[in-house]
């Protein structure tokens, strides 16, 4: 990622207010935040949502904000908080970066080949494990995503983060051995349901159907019936 794939962010500074200060802020269409580190005060602010949005477009992307027509300074995202139900953003951390010192961050890995594996035309279920992993590098190099090939796996394969190659710049820092990126089990047999025939037999050792008198009985009854007369 280039220097020029930063994207630039205009905003206010705002003072912290109530609950119901910040819900009036997002009704109006604004994204409340907080700016850190680079040896200044933390700074509350505010943006318009949409283009905030376009501003985190790129994951791992470097923002030059700019607040109360100030001098832009780079950030990248420290923390987004969504709404559990709609998952629109409703605040958003920001730390200030220099360009010429490496952060460490999160990016992902994004699977490629998958319906070319093997193990995957004959059946076998290919699942990844890890997707999300932490890694070191300048606030510019920080990748959208690394992507893999798996179309060579086979059925039992496992691959660790150690087969995984970070770009030129970019170091990971997860454990390379322990960290299972991505597997490939046998076929899954689904056990078909036992079905037990009920069956009912009938005269069998003496055995007569539910709800049917024996003869002894129908014989008894119609000689007290007679006796009754």
């Amino acid at each position: 990622m280039a220097r020029s794939d930063t994207t630039a962010l205009a905003g206010s500074r705002r003072d912290p207010g109530s609950s119901r200060a910040t819900r009036r802020l997002r009704r109006e269409g604004s994204v409340p935040g907080v700016v850190y580190g680079g040896g200044d005060d933390p700074v509350p602010f505010q943006v318009d949502a949409r283009e905030l949005r376009n501003a985190l477009a790129h994951r791992g992307a470097v923002i030059d904000l700019a607040l109360d027509g100030g001098k832009a300074q780079p950030v990248v995202v420290k923390e987004e908080q969504r709404h559990p139900v709609s998952g629109a953003l409703v605040h958003v951390d920001l730390l200030r970066v220099r360009l010429d010192r490496p952060i460490q961050a999160t990016t992902i890995i994004d699977l490629i080949g998958a319906d070319d594996a093997p193990g995957v035309k004959e059946g076998g279920v290919l699942e990844q494990i890890t997707r999300e992993i932490n890694i070191e590098a300048l606030p510019t190099n920080i990748p959208d995503a690394i992507q893999h090939d798996v179309s060579e796996m086979q059925i039992n394969d496992t691959l660790t983060l150690s087969a995984l190659v970070a770009p030129e710049g970019v170091t990971l820092l997860d454990d390379l051995e322990e960290t299972v990126m991505v597997t490939l089990s046998p076929p899954r047999v689904e056990e078909e349901p036992e079905i037990e025939a009920e069956t009912e037999l009938v005269g069998e050792e003496g055995e007569v159907p539910e709800g049917a008198a024996a003869p002894a009985e129908e014989a008894a009854e119609a000689g007290g019936d007679e006796g009754g007369e």
